[in-house]
């Protein structure tokens, strides 16, 4: 492993509860800005797929976002340590402002899926600085409660963006799903500018230590996740998986993971530091964080497939049946931010969370063509439940088992880890949804992959039946699959230790010690 982990930096300078307040404000809004583009998106995908083709590349305009913000967050993280949070986030608005014109501008799949991935370089810099700039100003013993209140931003989103979107898609044009980005983003610039102007300039912005970029281990995080991605969403689709194309990938992945290792080992300023996957709670953290990511995002992607194609939803109702989850996922997310600065303990949270998820999942894989909405709805109560309990403990959890110097980086590395489970999810997902579709609906003859809601209703009976079936059992396999995902999860919470939560006066954790060691501690507390 590298060497000992430095001393911490000093505190950051006490904010008041007003100035708190004030740069929150600032922080909703971007926070606003990043969830409420994929949301919005959703429900135009059907129409996007339709009008530029290629159901085969449905997963791409929402994986290649993924896959750029995944690989992009931990750069971002420690962009912000050496610089200092103000100028890398207000640099991400304006990287996400500019990709969202191209996006809207987009004349064919391949560019769309570019320009997304654009797109998702920004809304990285977006997710890891709110995150970055909550540790920065309020320690770890009362940011439950603040970080409640950000993730109660995302049911906001996930039901304002799909209700949004959905309208665009009915009234306007899908472009214009992209250019309501455009508003928004420019009230969020103006904020942050003032908001942000609070808190201190990083280490390299004003000359005290000469910038170190790990641009090499960041080239190499994005060389090994792009190829693992790839690999799930070409294996078994494009191409077979005994094929040179897939044991090519494959060999890439092993190769430059291995490389990125041991360059991060070495590195001066890791762009992802490994000494704090030394605590056995960080990596834990980390491990829920991939989960939640691979749920939430498969399970938000595919659920509007079944329910315009099958439920026969509009657009904008789609967007509508979305509420149960993101509402529950809100009350949950507030109630736990509550619970979490109230006593300090959090373990219950996330296997509680795991649980509901696996529950969620199981109840969602026995769907058929004629389960009602209410139904469906039920299941997404169930399934918000879990997201609200797991969201802001997973950060919570990993920002307390980082040192100071480290909590950009550190935020960065959960983040990533979140949003890999998102990008593996869609493809992995939307590889086997495409596969299922096509194969059990290839006897109507044409392209199936360019059918769109509207073409449906237009076939006769049995020809709409038989779609409807392949739908409804493609998305039951992906809800197969996410919930054996989520198992896992719920096994991998149970070994989450209890460690007090600390405040600016405190130092994290310097060195994991051994369970034994661990539980003795634990016990006389």
């Amino acid at each position: 492993m590298a060497s000992a982990t430095p001393p911490d930096a000093p505190a950051p300078p006490a904010f008041t509860p007003r100035e708190i307040t004030l740069t929150m404000s600032g922080l909703i809004i971007a926070m606003l800005l990043a969830m409420l583009d994929n949301m919005i998106v959703a429900p135009a995908l059907p129409t996007i797929v339709g009008d530029l083709g290629g159901l085969n590349h449905l997963a791409w305009v929402t994986t290649g976002y993924l896959l750029a913000s995944t690989a992009a967050t931990p750069l971002w993280g420690k962009l912000g340590d050496l610089y200092g949070r103000r100028i890398t986030f207000l640099s991400a608005i304006g990287i996400f402002l500019l990709a969202s014109v191209l996006a809207g501008l987009a004349q064919d799949m391949a560019q769309l899926i570019a320009f997304r991935a654009l797109q998702g370089l920004g809304a990285g810099g977006l997710m890891v600085g709110v995150l970055a700039v909550i540790a920065e100003i309020v320690p770890p013993r009362e940011r439950g409660k603040y970080q409640g209140m950000m993730m109660a931003v995302m049911p906001v989103a996930m039901i304002g963006g799909p209700l949004v979107g959905g309208f665009i898609t009915d009234h306007l044009t899908w472009r214009w799903a992209f250019y309501v980005n455009l508003p928004l983003g420019l009230v969020t610039l103006v904020v942050c500018w003032y908001t942000l102007a609070r808190l201190p300039r990083g280490a390299a912005a004003t000359g005290a230590t000469r910038p170190r970029i790990d641009w090499t281990g960041a080239a190499l995080l994005t060389t090994w996740i792009t190829a693992l991605v790839l690999i799930t969403s070409w294996g078994g689709a494009e191409y077979a998986w005994g094929s040179p194309q897939i044991l090519g990938l494959a060999a890439l992945t092993v190769a430059a993971f291995a490389a990125f290792v041991l360059v991060e080992r070495r590195a001066a300023e890791p762009v992802m530091p490994l000494s704090v996957f030394r605590s056995a709670n960080f990596t834990l953290a980390g491990a829920l964080a991939l989960v939640v990511g691979f749920v939430m995002f498969g399970g938000v992607t595919f659920l509007p497939q079944y329910q315009q194609f099958v439920q026969g939803s509009s657009a904008t109702n789609s967007g509508l049946l979305l509420m149960p989850m993101m509402i529950a996922a809100m009350v949950m997310s507030l109630a736990g931010g509550q619970f979490i600065s109230r006593t300090g303990r959090y373990r219950a949270l996330p296997i509680a969370g795991t649980a509901m998820l696996v529950l969620a999942l199981a109840l969602f894989a026995t769907i058929d063509t004629g389960t009602s909405r209410t139904v469906t709805a039920g299941y997404m109560v169930l399934l918000g439940l879990g997201m609200g309990c797991l969201m802001q403990t997973t950060t919570l959890i990993a920002q307390n088992s980082a040192p100071a110097r480290d909590i950009g980086a550190a935020t960065g590395a959960v983040t990533f880890l979140r949003n890999m489970g998102g990008s593996l999810g869609v493809s992995l997902l939307g590889a086997l949804y495409t596969s299922h579709v096509t194969r059990e609906a290839g006897e109507l003859g044409g392209d199936v992959t360019q059918m769109t809601p509207e073409l449906l209703k237009s076939l006769p009976e049995r020809a709409r039946e038989i779609f409807q079936e392949a739908v409804t059992g493609g998305v039951i396999t992906t809800f197969w699959w996410a919930g054996a995902v989520a198992a896992a999860g719920f096994v991998l919470a149970w070994f989450i230790r209890q460690v007090p939560l600390r405040g600016y006066d405190e130092p994290a954790p310097r060195k994991s010690r051994t369970s034994g060691e661990a539980m003795a501690e634990n016990s006389s507390k």
